[in-house]
């Protein structure tokens, strides 16, 4: 059985990379006009949304994983989301 904090860190890694994959122009004029956070809102809700339904809601709440993806992922490392 693999650890729960793994298992939500490859979770939130692998949602995000996701939005990566189906928007790569978006992502690249969110960062290229510092728009990021507005562009995706709703994919990120809705990746969130999903997060939280595998992974469960205590971990969802009480871990960074899902933000730190977002930060190290999305935001190409720059610390946009909290």
């Amino acid at each position: 059985m693999q650890d729960p904090q793994v298992r939500a860190r490859r979770l939130a890694r692998a949602l995000i990379s996701d939005m990566i994959s189906y928007h790569p122009a978006k992502r690249a004029q969110g960062l290229k006009d510092g728009t990021l956070k507005a562009l995706f809102e709703e994919e990120i809700k809705k990746s969130y949304e999903e997060y939280r339904l595998q992974i469960g809601e205590d971990i969802a709440k009480n871990t960074p994983h899902f933000t730190e993806a977002l930060n190290e992922i999305l935001a190409g490392g720059q610390k946009i989301f909290q």
